[in-house]
């Protein structure tokens, strides 16, 4: 696993249509209206914020992980859109033992069902397996969150099985989860 792809600058990811980049203060508005709806985090293992100076806290804090090279959060933005903060994807829990990266991702509301979500994911497997070099990259989810199961399918993700009672998320207690994965071999 090459942590220097991560670490070393901030990586801006771009597609045709997507830019994947860091989250500034100038996108506070933009975050604070993602984190205070609660649909958004319904499957999620995130408590909805609805106080503007917690999202502010937030984001530095993306930076803190950053520069503690313990997680990276991505911007998701739609190019036509310019500046607007679409929704967020992040690389957490870097196992390099094991040369595994679990992901996660969330929309505005408004984006979802536009191939937003699968785009960025397949913008970020595209990044660490051929920068990162990583080997194996997952994602947990929610047995009830089906529009997420289809965004990992169609980016090639495989369904492992389902982990019960696996892990305490804050705002759901212990919940089921279902693993999904892709290996470097498996990679189209």
């Amino acid at each position: 696993m090459n942590l220097e792809m991560i670490f070393t600058d901030f990586p801006v990811l771009e597609s045709e249509h997507l830019v994947l980049k860091k989250i500034e203060e100038t996108h506070l508005q933009a975050v604070f209206s993602i984190y205070t709806n609660d649909k958004v985090f319904e499957y999620c293992g995130i408590i909805p914020k609805h106080h503007i100076k917690t999202i502010h806290k937030m984001i530095n804090h993306f930076e803190r992980d950053y520069q503690k090279k313990s997680k990276i959060k991505w911007g998701i933005f739609e190019k036509y859109q310019g500046t607007a903060l679409v929704g967020i994807i992040e690389a957490m829990d870097l196992d390099q033992k094991v040369n595994m990266i679990t992901i996660g991702y969330f929309l505005g509301q408004d984006y979802w069902r536009k191939g937003i979500a699968t785009g960025a994911v397949k913008m970020l497997v595209t990044f660490l397996f051929k920068k990162v070099n990583v080997n194996r990259i997952q994602a947990e989810v929610m047995p009830a969150n089906e529009a997420s199961k289809k965004v990992l399918l169609k980016n090639n993700f495989m369904r492992e099985g389902l982990i019960r009672q696996a892990s305490y998320w804050a705002g759901k207690g212990v919940v089921d989860l279902e693993i999904y994965s892709i290996l470097k071999e498996g990679y189209i």
